[in-house]
Formats: C-alpha cells, structure tokens, sequence
C-alpha cells in the first residue's frame, strides 16, 4: 500500500489529525466488554475459543459504526445499508497482517469505496441482547445471516479445547499470520468491564508506549535513530530498538506518538522484556489502564541507553 505522505512522522500526524477532525460529532464511547489475559489452570470446559482478529473494533449501534472511543466510522452507504436497530460488537477485518489497512481504511472521513470493499465486519456479539453467551452466538449467526452480505460475517466458536491443545492451536494460528485466540465463556451475560469471562491468549504481549526521545545510532546506524526513548503508561521509561527497520531508524516517529510494542514478561525491575517495535497506534483507540490519561510528552531529547 502507498501512502500519501512523505514520511513516516507525516503519516503518524496525519492520522492523528483524521481521528481529531471529526471530534465535534463524537459519540459516547460505547460501554464493551473487555477481556483478560488467560492463564494456566483457568476451567476450560466453560468457554468457547476463536481467533483474535486484528483489524478495528467497532460497534454497531443500531444507526451507526463507531470506534471503541465512540469515533463516528464513515463507512459507505451500501457497507451498513439494512442493518437492524439491534447493536452489534465487531471486527472491521483486513484479513491477517491487514491491521494498518483496516486502520488507513476506517479512519478516513470520506470513504473509499474500493478500500473498503476489501474490509469485512466481523461480528463476534451482540451487547443488547440478555442471554448468556451460547445464546448470543446463535443470535449473533442470525442477526449475520438475515444480512446476505458477503462482507459481514459471523466469528467461527469452536468449544475450547485443553490447555495443550489450546497452545498447539495457538502455535498453529501464529504460523498462519494470526494474532492469537479469545475465549468468551459460554454461560456469561454480556458485561460492560474487564472480566474473565472474555480471555486473550497470545505468544507474545503487547502495550503502548509514548515516544519522548531519540537515541542516537552506532556503528552501521551512524546517523540514524538507534533506539527509541518511550514511556508507558505507568511512567516507567525505557528503549525499543528491536524491531526498527532502516527506513524507521532514518525517519523516526515523533516525539508525543503512541506506538505498540511487543514483548515477553517483565524483568525484575518491572521493564518489559525484550521489547519490540510493532507499529504506531494510528487508530488512537485504545485505553490506559485505569482510564488514566496518557502522560504528557517530554522535550525532544537524545538519550543514552541504560
């Protein structure tokens, strides 16, 4: 995909002024469900599993798609043309590795019809309706089927399996490009917090970060950016360099964006282990934990690593 900006700073605050543009016509954001992180020993027979898909969270609201932030999403016309009163919880999906397509497709005030012909709902709920989640999967497979629109689609459930066979699916859908899995327990009401009763397994953890400063490259990265000085959202500071292609070390993001990394545990001290470059957050739909605001960006700066 080609991008209309000359770099990637350039497409970093484009994105951020799309999303800001369209403030004044905000909606509340909508009250979703929220998943934890799943955990050896937790019951499996109670839940159902499917893969984590990662595109767009979006919800209908019986008029309208919005954004997990309450962002008013401009689909097309055709895209949303005979959906029903009865809100729905989704996925706007570009298949796996699509991420920044989905987001360069949502976010943009005035639709591309091509793009987002190649975009597909994904619905995984349905928040309205009062019965446990076994009754809202059925409800959810008619709500998709009365549409007959190949571009909304019901999220596949299968019963979850054992714990090993869990991770050798999990294992199985990495290979494959995907995210990872998310197990909805089959007897819950639909709950608008972070609950077990919504898990997400993946083979790696990711967070968000702010930029607050540049580290200067060495040896072959003379010039370039070594690593990027980032804040989490609990102020804890650290580097990601991992991950930073030369393209990214010549044309660094700013100084005040939000990106994702990767990484696998904490260490003692509390830092993320072995962090790593994942993509900046231009959807700018997510929340601190906590709902705390996200910290003031510092002065650019260069740094030495710790």
């Amino acid at each position: 995909m080609r991008w209309a900006f000359s770099g990637f700073a350039g497409f970093a605050l484009s994105a951020a002024l799309s999303w800001t543009a369209c403030a004044p016509t905000w909606a509340q954001a909508p009250a979703l469900t929220l998943a934890n992180r799943y955990h050896p020993g937790i019951d499996l027979g109670a839940y159902w599993v499917s893969e984590k898909l990662d595109g767009v969270r979006a919800y209908w609201d019986g008029q309208q798609l919005l954004s997990r932030g309450g962002h008013p999403i401009h689909a097309p016309s055709w895209f949303t043309q005979g959906w029903p009163l009865e809100p729905a919880d989704g996925e706007l999906w570009a298949g796996r590795g699509g991420f920044q397509q989905a987001v360069s497709t949502v976010r943009q005030q005035t639709p591309d019809d091509a793009a987002w012909r190649q975009i597909r709902f994904m619905v995984f709920d349905l928040p309205a309706h009062p019965g446990s989640f076994e009754q809202r999967m059925t409800a959810y497979r008619l709500w998709v089927a009365q549409r007959q629109q190949p571009w909304v689609q019901p999220v596949e459930q299968t019963p979850a399996p054992n714990h090993t066979a869990l991770m050798r699916r999990l294992q199985e859908i990495d290979r494959a490009g995907g995210e990872g899995l998310m197990l909805q327990r089959g007897d819950a009401l639909y709950r608008t917090e972070r609950s077990n009763n919504l898990l997400k397994l993946k083979t790696h953890e990711d967070a968000e970060a702010e930029v607050i400063g540049h580290t200067a490259g060495r040896g072959k990265y003379t010039g370039m950016t070594g690593a990027l000085r980032v804040r989490a959202a609990d102020g804890r500071e650290f580097h990601i360099g991992s991950g930073l292609s030369d393209a990214l070390r010549r044309d660094p993001p700013a100084v005040g964006t939000w990106i994702t990394y990767r990484y696998r545990g904490l260490n003692d001290s509390g830092l993320p282990r072995f962090a790593t470059w994942l993509r900046v957050r231009t959807d700018q739909d997510w929340q601190l934990p906590g709902g705390s605001a996200a910290p003031a960006a510092m002065p650019p700066t260069t740094v030495a690593p710790r």
